[in-house]
Parts: C-alpha cells; structure tokens; sequence
C-alpha cells in the first residue's frame, strides 16, 4: 500500500490566501493524503472558507487562539501520516511536490533522511515567483546545513521539507512558547535528528510575502524575546552535533545578525544577547548601517531617523505587494480569462 502523507496547515485570519493554499493541497498528485487544517482563533473568516472544501481529505479542526506553534501540534495529533507535509496558511505546493519528493523516500515512514526542495518567493502571483538557488539547494550532511543557516542567513520556509514520522517523532512538538522563529528552531531541531538531508530539485514550493506587518517582522518585547529564546535553542542544537571553533563562530554571526531586531531600550535581552555572545568566544559590535540610515538619522535624529527609514520599507514593500494584487485580481477575473490570460490552476 502506498505511504500516507500528512498535509498539515495551521491558519489564522488567513482569509485572502487559505483558498488557493488549500487548493493546493487538495490538488497534490500524491494520491494518498490527508489534509488538517486548524484555525487558530480567526477573527475573519478563514474556518467558513475552510468548511467550503467540501471532500473527506479535508478535517477542520478548531481551536481558541494559541499561537501557530500550539496549533501545529495540534494537527500533529491528529494525523496518521507515514510522513508529514507542514504548509503555513499563505504558502502554496507545486502540484507534484509531494509525488517528486516521496520518490526519494527510501525507507518510508522510518527513514531517518529529510527532504528538502526549491522555494520560490511570491506576493500575489505565485506564476511570477522568484526561485533563487543557495548554498542549501544540495544534497548536505545535518552539520553542514547549520553551518551555512547560521553563517549565510539561509532557510527554507516549512513547505519545503518532507518529514517521516519517524523524524517526526525524534525531533519532538513544536515549541509552544515562541512567536517568532519558531520554524526556525523547529527545523534546526529537525535537521540536528537527521542522518542526511535530499535535495529534491524537481520539487518545488512557494513562499509568500504577504506584507510587512508579518510576525517575522514584529520587533515588540514579546518577539524579541521570542527571538532570542530561538536563536539560544537553535544554537544548542547546532552545538549538539559539533561544539567546535568553526561551530561556534557560525552561531556568532547569526547572534551579530540578529542585534538589529533588538531595540536599544531592551535592555535586558540585550544583555542576554551580549552574554550569548561571550558564551560563544565573542563580542557583538554595534550594527552597521548604510549610508540611507546615516543620512536620516543625521537628518531626524537615531530614533527618529530609524523609524523614516522602517516607513519607508513599508511603503515600499507595499506599494510592490498591492501591485501585484491589482495584477493577479485583473488575471483572474472572467474577462481576462477569455482574451487567454487567465492563470488559474
């Protein structure tokens, strides 16, 4: 009998996007699936969307709002899956990235090899998506993806990855108490479990860009020391496979990378980070900025001048998404589909 695969989808107020995630869940060439989806708490209408995906695939399940990785856990529990397919509300499949990916399975559901495949970055038009080749598109040893996550500031999102249940199991639940990187110490905890990592090229999967108020872009206190607590968790798992000179000075740069999410009036995770810093043989330096930053902060003031320069980054990153999502509406309605330019799935 063939392996079962586990779609499994945490959502909240996602309702501009689940239609087309689900859609392309539903729509995998894999024959043998189920797909969980569990909203979170939506305050909009993404579970009514949801309940519209009329096929025994589909279960539904809802929760009170607990954050995603609460809600990740609980569609782990529910699946039955020899492997497991994670997709974020917002993110898309390719139709046969499950298919191109259990080709190499091996071993099925007790392989201790991960999968990973190409990630294309998109706003609206997931047909216009950006694919961008990096170190970790390759065949890599679990040490030798950490290194270059932590070194070259390189990832994957979670629809990348194919995990058997077995992997599954080694590597734990997620994290309840982070909000933010919580795929990142997630899947550094995955790799770290890992005997091999497969890069399956003909794979692929979409990552969507959906605007600058994304959790990865919050800086208040309640992420920053989310994102410390994940980056100190991600570092042990690095240094559990290697605790080397070249190990450590990995995790540094990524402690140095990250100074910037953190506010100078937050002083105590500062102190943690510095501290972190020394754990790991080093010491941060001030981040460095550009001449744009120079420049405004001479012209407004620090604070001041920081905070033109995050609006100007969101006027930019917005106007660039609201375009493309004039486009895609044009693409898709019925007149366009007549004259031939309809994109539609």
């Amino acid at each position: 009998m063939q392996q079962l695969v586990s779609i499994l989808i945490p959502a909240y107020n996602a309702e501009k996007w689940i239609q087309e995630t689900l859609r392309s869940a539903v729509n995998q060439t894999w024959p043998r699936k189920e797909i969980i989806l569990v909203d979170d708490g939506s305050s909009d209408h993404t579970l009514a969307i949801a309940h519209q995906f009329d096929t025994p695939l589909l279960k539904v399940i809802a929760q009170e709002n607990r954050g995603a990785s609460a809600a990740r856990n609980r569609a782990l529990a529910h699946a039955q899956g020899d492997h497991i397919q994670w997709l974020d509300a917002d993110d898309l499949l390719a139709p046969d990235k499950i298919e191109q990916q259990m080709k190499e399975a091996g071993r099925g559901k007790d392989s201790m090899t991960l999968l990973s495949s190409p990630q294309g970055t998109f706003y609206w038009r997931w047909e216009k998506a950006r694919f961008a080749p990096h170190a970790l598109w390759q065949d890599l040893t679990p040490i030798e993806y950490l290194l270059a996550y932590f070194s070259e500031n390189i990832w994957f999102s979670p629809a990348a990855w194919l995990v058997s249940r077995r992997l599954t199991e080694q590597a734990g639940p997620w994290d309840e108490r982070l909000s933010l990187n919580d795929d990142g110490e997630y899947f550094c905890r995955v790799v770290a479990k890992c005997e091999h990592i497969t890069f399956v090229p003909t794979a692929r999967c979409y990552y969507r860009r959906s605007g600058f108020s994304q959790l990865s872009r919050a800086t208040g206190n309640r992420a920053a020391a989310s994102l410390l607590l994940s980056l100190t968790l991600s570092i042990g798992h690095l240094r559990s496979l290697e605790d080397s000179a070249r190990t450590r000075s990995a995790a540094l740069i990524a402690v140095q990378e990250s100074l910037s999410s953190f506010r100078p009036e937050q002083t105590d995770l500062r102190e943690m980070i510095d501290r972190l810093a020394f754990d790991l043989g080093g010491r941060l330096r001030p981040p460095q900025h550009g001449w744009k930053v120079e420049l405004l902060q001479a012209l407004f003031g620090k604070q001041q001048g920081m905070a033109a320069l995050h609006l100007l980054r969101k006027m930019k990153l917005t106007t660039a998404i609201r375009w493309d999502e004039l486009l895609y509406r044009i693409s898709r309605t019925p007149g366009a589909c007549r004259k031939g330019i309809c994109n539609h799935r």
